[in-house]
């Protein structure tokens, strides 16, 4: 069975050096869990002054988001929807 374009891995050149991503939805699911702690740490900093409480909520409820996207990143990795490509399949099979 051939690789699928999500199989496959990315890779960016840059300059002499070469960025190859595996795995891109793990990849993606680790630096949205990244962006979550960090929108966390900022907003829990920012709540330590009344005048910045206001950016502060703001970067909870990111974080918030962030947090519900997760579950959908890992669905995604899990499920596919592929064009089926080819003849259809015959209509005797017994299933």
């Amino acid at each position: 069975m051939g690789r699928t374009a999500h199989d496959r891995p990315l890779t960016f050149t840059i300059g002499r050096e070469e960025l190859v991503v595996r795995q891109r939805y793990e990849v993606l699911s680790i630096v949205n869990d990244i962006l979550v702690a960090l929108w966390f740490v900022i907003g829990s900093v920012l709540f330590f002054h009344e005048a910045t409480t206001y950016a502060g909520t703001w970067l909870f409820l990111v974080g918030s988001i962030e947090l519900m996207i997760r579950p959908l990143i890992r669905l995604a990795r899990r499920v596919h929807l592929r064009r089926i490509t080819g003849a259809p399949p015959e209509a005797g099979h017994d299933f």
